[in-house]
């Protein structure tokens, strides 16, 4: 069985990230499986979704550290393309990734007791967003 449900959100421009485990868990629940994968995916090529421990502190050490690794306001190829101001932008997504799939035990996604499903905005506009949730199980 396959199941699958768009999710929206607005964010706040580069460094926004968003907790999505309660609203993956609750399409899980509403697939109705016991056992399989989620999948949580971005559309778009500036944001990111990945797995961490939600709290005050990655949610501003995460998007430090990716400035650091690779810095806003460089001479990017795509900067010399588009002049938008997001060559990093891409590069960070991609470094991330957009999508994550997590095993799914007793009709909820299987994660550690600190771990979060999150969203990062990389983008340096705020931006409407969509992330699809795709279940896949018994």
């Amino acid at each position: 069985m396959v199941h699958q449900q768009r999710l929206q959100l607005s964010t706040d421009g580069h460094g926004d990230m968003h907790d999505l485990t309660e609203r993956v868990g609750r399409v899980v629940a509403e697939a109705g499986i016991e056992a399989g994968t989620v999948n949580v995916s971005n559309v778009g090529s500036t944001a990111a979704v990945s797995t961490i421990e939600f709290e005050p502190g990655l949610q501003k050490d995460l998007p430090e550290k990716l400035d650091e690794l690779i810095p806003p306001s460089r001479d990017y190829g795509h900067e010399q393309r588009w002049h938008d101001g997001n060559g990093h932008s891409h590069l960070q997504a991609t470094t991330l990734g957009p999508s994550v799939t997590l095993p799914v035990g007793d009709g909820q996604p299987i994660l550690g007791t600190w771990q979060q499903i999150c969203f990062l905005e990389c983008d340096v506009k705020p931006r409407d967003r969509t992330v699809i949730v795709t279940v896949q199980g018994e």
